[in-house]
């Protein structure tokens, strides 16, 4: 039941990469998309949507979202 939960977020979390178009809205959306990741996996969700939106935020600057 794991992977089905884990296999359902990564298709969200595909879904929701091609959202935003600037860095607010990319960080919004990986604030939410790591918030997901870490219910399914029972983890600190507000440690996740943090990381998420660190991640969404800069991934333009690391060059993964351009």
């Amino acid at each position: 039941m794991r992977e089905i939960k884990l296999g359902a977020s990564a298709l969200v979390l595909a879904l929701l990469a091609a959202c935003g178009s600037t860095d607010e809205e990319r960080a919004l959306t990986g604030a939410l998309a790591g918030a997901v990741v870490a219910d399914v996996l029972d983890e600190n969700v507000l440690a996740g949507a943090a990381v998420g939106a660190a991640a969404g935020a800069l991934c333009d600057e690391a060059g993964v979202c351009e």
